[in-house]
């Protein structure tokens, strides 16, 4: 009668370091990525998630599909979604689609939000209609300088 629907496969995870693993490199991969421990200068490429847990320290660009920041982390992130949660902590550039900032949170640096179609400014001037004020003015200021006849009154 009723059909039921498969439930997605949880997330794999890959790469797991843990809490006493100290790493430097890249690192490429389909699934998932956790870290617990330290990672210095590297680059983590995944079409999964990264999730950086409360103890971790994290030197590194990442790009992903999701990017869950428990503990501290340093670098260029490039993702659809990044979590920053209580007590994470961020340095560096964000590029993402969608962002999350928990209260107890903190983020230095810049966040670039991603989106198909840019939402206009309300706050930048139309510069096609100032240049064609502009233009007006100009004729107008140009029509003034010519000698207009003037009536002649009675006085």
């Amino acid at each position: 009668m009723f059909k039921r629907e498969q439930r997605p496969e949880p997330d794999r995870i890959d790469v797991n370091i843990g809490e006493s693993a100290t790493i430097s490199g890249e690192i490429r991969c389909e699934a998932s990525v956790r870290i617990d421990g330290v990672m210095e200068n590297g680059r983590i490429e995944t079409l999964g998630n990264v999730i950086i847990g409360p103890n971790a320290r994290v030197l590194a660009d990442i790009q992903a599909k999701t990017v869950s920041v428990s503990g501290a982390y340093k670098g260029d992130l490039t993702a659809q979604r990044v979590e920053l949660l209580e007590g994470g902590r961020m340095w560096g550039s964000i590029r993402v689609a969608s962002f999350l900032l928990d209260e107890g949170a903190f983020m230095h640096g810049e966040l670039i939000m991603l989106s198909e179609e840019t939402p206009e400014n309300p706050f930048e001037e139309d510069t096609s209609s100032t240049e064609e004020d502009a233009s007006e003015r100009e004729i107008t200021d140009a029509g003034d300088d010519e000698e207009t006849p003037s009536k002649a009154t009675n006085d």
